[in-house]
């Protein structure tokens, strides 16, 4: 049990490594960050920034390979995300001119950082 509880505090801080590696280079783009690590009752957002007229949810995630991290994010959790930029909007007037997209930010051990605009098209309901 203990093996568990260590391997997770140790993922817990590589995540955490990896959302400050991708505040950092998204400022060093050009990203004005609107906020970090938002809870929201939709879901969580690791970072959220504007640049020009679209406001970007970056999803950040590490794992072994970009495809893998890739993989990881479902089609469920993006859709919590969308709702949660949705929100977002509603919420402060000063962000509903802008495009939302959501961004995928991957970090991969041998690999440089892969920063994926508008990674996920938005799921349309019938």
């Amino acid at each position: 049990m203990a093996d568990r509880a260590t391997r997770g505090a140790k993922a817990h801080k590589r995540g955490h490594l990896a959302e400050y590696i991708a505040l950092v280079h998204l400022m060093l783009k050009g990203y004005r960050i609107l906020g970090f690590r938002l809870k929201l009752p939709q879901g969580e957002i690791d970072i959220l920034a504007q640049k020009g007229a679209r406001l970007h949810l970056v999803e950040v995630k590490q794992r072994r390979s970009h495809e893998e991290a890739l993989e990881t994010v479902s089609a469920i959790q993006q859709e919590r995300l969308w709702q949660a930029g949705l929100a977002l909007q509603e919420k402060k007037p000063r962000l509903r001119r802008l495009d939302l997209v959501i961004d995928l930010y991957t970090i991969a051990p041998g690999h440089w950082p892969h920063h994926q605009i508008n990674a996920f098209e938005k799921i349309e309901r019938f």
